[in-house]
């Protein structure tokens, strides 16, 4: 078989090995819900190339390998972290931007999904509120995303040699800031974290004081970074307060929402996300939720023209775009970049504006379910008001509380329950997630009496 497709004619050989892929990918995901989230084992097929190519049969027969050994998340039982099962025509979406194998770097390498992905940024803003001169960029992830973001609010602020600049978020960030800080040559405290309340927002009554003491210590803040959706608990910080504070100290807002941005596309939860609107920029990440395959992260900006003018060192090997424009290569850290932006779209489209709220707002019956159906009087619950809770024995000490964890994880795990174990404060919890629409309330019934009866 030529490994390249024909221009000109139907390549009969490529049709014949993807018919079969997709039949055995169509059956290992109708057998993932009695494998249970992880494979007891796996073997590895033989990892460099042979002096000759292999069959296509034996192709398959290899991938066959990963494929058993690998994670399941459209398994009802997989709840640990924020990864769902893939939309089908996302799946056909990522298959298709490998066929096109387009570049995102310059537009005559992609000319269509160019366009499709300035498009879909600037639909994204809108429903984000965030006005006319915002537009945006896809990122392979949140953590790149709120790379650039911090790198623009520098660029922004004048303070690109500025090694001790630092910014503000809260103590439950995200720990791509603290790479971020090392990537953009900053100095260790250049992230001042700030405490949060007791319901893991962050605390805005400490802000005046926080910066006063920056201020006092010759330091610039450059950005300050509001989450919406902690990693353990779902918080979210008060969007609204911080952005008044940001506007009158005229610092740059970024929003980390890879996990909770998402809410904004409906009316009914974007509630949860008021004063989104204000900020300079925003993370959002389909991916964690929507059931859009990986990955699928958006950089939203508040001024499109910000993301040129921080990234844009010109591409003297491409044609320049007439107009005010700039090729893909010129908005972000990234040069050569797949159509991410296909899959996405495509997963829109699939779900509809109805399908796309019925996922949000049945992530959170699902965790206000579960919620309910915990012994309160056995364990502590910390919750936001998005898809996830953390739980934790009540009266155990946190040398208790982890050997609970470890022995109840794996417990769960054998009876096809797959939970995360995050250490949060003084001690770890189990963690549940609950974006997986496979999973129905008679998993979570069974989920909460394993979880009950896991202390006497």
């Amino acid at each position: 078989m030529d490994p390249f497709a024909s221009p000109h004619n139907l390549d009969k050989q490529l049709h014949s090995l993807l018919v079969e892929a997709s039949s055995n990918l169509c059956d290992w995901l109708a057998e993932s819900g009695t494998q249970g989230p992880m494979p007891d084992s796996f073997d590895l097929p033989e990892i460099p190339p042979q002096r000759e190519g292999v069959s296509n049969k034996d192709l398959l027969k290899e991938l066959q390998l990963l494929m058993d050994g690998a994670y399941r998340p459209s398994h009802p039982g997989a709840l640990a972290h924020l990864d769902p099962p893939p939309l089908s025509a996302s799946i056909v979406g990522e298959l298709i931007c490998a066929t096109l194998n387009n570049n995102l770097l310059a537009e005559e390498l992609s000319p269509s999904l160019s366009s499709l992905e300035r498009n879909l940024c600037k639909w994204f803003c809108e429903k984000l509120g965030l006005g006319k001169s915002a537009g945006g960029v896809a990122a392979s992830g949140g953590s790149l995303s709120n790379l650039m973001a911090l790198v623009m609010a520098r660029n922004i602020a004048g303070l690109e040699s500025d090694s001790g600049a630092v910014f503000l978020a809260s103590e439950d960030c995200h720990v791509s800031l603290l790479k971020a800080v090392r990537i953009m040559g900053l100095q260790k405290e250049a992230l001042i974290k700030v405490p949060t309340d007791e319901k893991g927002k962050l605390n805005i009554s400490c802000l005046s004081s926080i910066l006063k003491k920056i201020k006092s210590n010759g330091k610039n803040c450059f950005a300050l970074v509001a989450t919406a959706g902690t990693t353990v608990r779902g918080a979210i910080d008060p969007l609204s307060e911080i952005a008044q504070f940001c506007q009158k100290n005229n610092i740059w807002l970024h929003v980390d929402g890879a996990i909770g941005a998402i809410y904004g596309l409906s009316s009914i939860t974007s509630e949860l996300l008021q004063g989104i609107s204000f900020a300079d920029s925003v993370t959002v990440n389909p991916q964690k939720l929507l059931g859009i395959a990986k990955t699928s992260s958006l950089l939203l900006v508040a001024n499109k023209n910000h993301l040129s003018s921080s990234f844009s060192t010109g591409l003297p090997y491409v044609e320049p775009l007439i107009g005010n424009d700039f090729h893909g290569g010129e908005l972000g850290i990234q040069g050569t970049r797949s159509a991410e932006a296909l899959k996405l779209w495509i997963g829109l489209r699939q779900l509809g504006e109805e399908g796309i709220e019925q996922i949000l707002l049945d992530s959170i019956k699902r965790r206000n379910f579960l919620e309910s159906i915990i012994d309160s009087k056995k364990f502590q619950i910390i919750s936001g008001p998005l898809h996830l809770l953390a739980l934790s024995p009540i009266n155990y000490n946190s040398y208790q509380a982890s050997d609970w964890s470890i022995k109840t994880r794996k417990y769960l795990l054998s009876k096809k329950f797959m939970l995360s174990r995050p250490y949060y404060g003084d001690r770890h919890y189990l963690k549940a997630v609950m974006g997986n629409p496979n999973t129905k309330f008679n998993d979570l019934k069974l989920l909460a009496e394993l979880i009950n009866h896991s202390i006497i």
